[in-house]
């Protein structure tokens, strides 16, 4: 809950300016963000007119199309404004909203059945760590959230560890690439081999530009789910352009 609209055009501009002076290409390393509700019109309105090659998305959606639902945002609603992604199953609505994992397929089937890729968050707090082997609770999540999906369909997956999130503290490399291994035999299983190997497994928690390169050489990790340091438009643009100092 960062960015009022008039907050939200002068980081977007600023997010395109820097990406635009340093010859950013968009094709290699896509750029999605994802504001608040109220903002979603003001970014369309910008990216449009000025042809940016940003994506953005909502940060949730309702399990419904339309209704009687004070205060939610049906997917069709964020497909008129041109969304091409919504959050679903984001940490902080899993856990400080306790959506269960029934909502949260439910979510993921609506985000699909109106047009929008869902992009699907799964992670372990420490108690769950201390309570399961690494990566059981997030395969778990992710095993409910495709139960209705099928071989063909678009979705991306986040890796959010819940203990490194804010805290500083990110996991290591090797850790997101455990995870992210088996978070792709999931898909796998799920929805066939070819939609797993396209599918994108993004890794999110503590993400910055001083540790960006190590996540991204894990081969089972395709991207970044930036939280904190989004809201700084150069950091962020450093992460959007780490292959400028990656070193393989």
């Amino acid at each position: 809950m960062n960015f009022d609209h008039l907050q939200a055009i002068a980081f977007v501009q600023k997010l395109a300016w820097t990406l635009k002076d340093a010859h950013h290409d968009y094709d290699d390393v896509e750029v999605a963000v994802f504001p608040p509700f109220t903002d979603l019109r003001s970014v369309q309105t910008l990216v449009q007119a000025d042809k940016l090659e940003l994506k953005y998305g909502g940060q949730d959606v309702s399990t419904h199309m339309s209704g009687a639902f004070t205060g939610e945002i049906s997917a069709s609603f964020l497909k008129q404004l041109d969304c091409d992604y919504v959050i679903v199953g984001h940490s902080e609505r899993r856990y400080r909203h306790v959506e269960s994992d029934e909502t949260i397929a439910a979510k993921a089937k609506a985000a699909r059945d109106g047009g929008l890729v869902p992009l699907i968050c799964v992670g372990e707090t420490a108690k769950d760590l201390e309570r399961h082997e690494p990566s059981a609770v997030p395969a778990n999540q992710l095993r409910g959230a495709l139960i209705d999906f099928k071989p063909g369909d678009d979705f991306v997956v986040a890796y959010e560890p819940v203990w490194a999130i804010g805290a500083g503290s990110p996991a290591t490399p090797e850790q997101a690439q455990n995870v992210a291994s088996v978070l792709r035999t999931v898909v796998r299983q799920a929805v066939g081999e070819e939609t797993a190997a396209k599918t994108r497994i993004l890794y999110g928690g503590s993400v910055k530009s001083d540790n960006i390169v190590g996540f991204m050489k894990s081969p089972d990790v395709d991207g970044v789910l930036v939280g904190g340091a989004s809201l700084d438009v150069d950091e962020f643009a450093a992460i959007v352009r780490y292959k400028k100092h990656a070193t393989y």
